[in-house]
């Protein structure tokens, strides 16, 4: 079972390429939602208002199913999916690229336009910091107090990270952990009663 993904770190990849007096300037950035991504686009089109193209590709979730490539103008499949396809080739999830294009004046042509915005893309993605991170699944236990010390030895043993946890006369803790570990926290924890 696959219990990891690979990701980038929060500090920006930035990388720049030069084709024929047209400059692409990309950007890597961690993100982990579509609205977060919706922000970036918005800031991005404001601070390059100028820029002939901003042509973008996101890919989020562990199982990497949620994903979308952009052209922004540019011809069919020469900018948005380059750019994923730089995203697909490194494994990597949770991440969007943003390419800026200034036009120079001179047509690149289909396959110039794909190389620009696929070695942009490989350029941000190079400056980027790539780590992995477990695939957590939650657990949620509801105990006794007087079971507590023993519920705090198992999570001592397998080292979850405690998402939140109330003590009262019924205590309930949520657990987050990697998932080929969730099913032996949870046979764990039922062997209490």
């Amino acid at each position: 079972m696959i219990d990891e993904f690979k990701t980038i770190t929060s500090k920006i990849g930035e990388g720049t390429y030069s084709e024929k007096r047209s400059k692409f300037l990309a950007f890597s950035h961690h993100v982990s939602s579509v609205e977060e991504i919706k922000s970036l686009l918005s800031q991005y089109k404001k601070k390059y208002y100028d820029a002939r193209h901003i042509c973008y590709a996101y890919m989020l979730g562990a199982d990497r199913t949620e994903f979308r490539a952009n052209d922004d103008g540019e011809p069919s499949s020469t900018a948005g999916k380059p750019i994923l396809g730089q995203i697909n080739s490194n494994e990597l999830t949770d991440i969007l690229i943003v390419v800026v294009r200034y036009y120079g004046g001179v047509n690149l042509g289909t396959g110039g336009l794909i190389v620009a915005y696929r070695t942009a893309a490989a350029e941000a993605i190079g400056a980027s910091e790539v780590v992995y991170m477990p695939i957590e699944e939650t657990v949620t236990y509801t105990f006794t107090y007087p079971m507590l010390n023993s519920v705090m030895r198992i999570i001592k043993e397998l080292n979850p990270r405690i998402v939140s946890q109330n003590f009262d006369n019924t205590c309930e803790i949520v657990l987050a952990i990697q998932k080929s570990k969730a099913n032996l926290l949870r046979d764990k924890l039922s062997k209490l009663i």
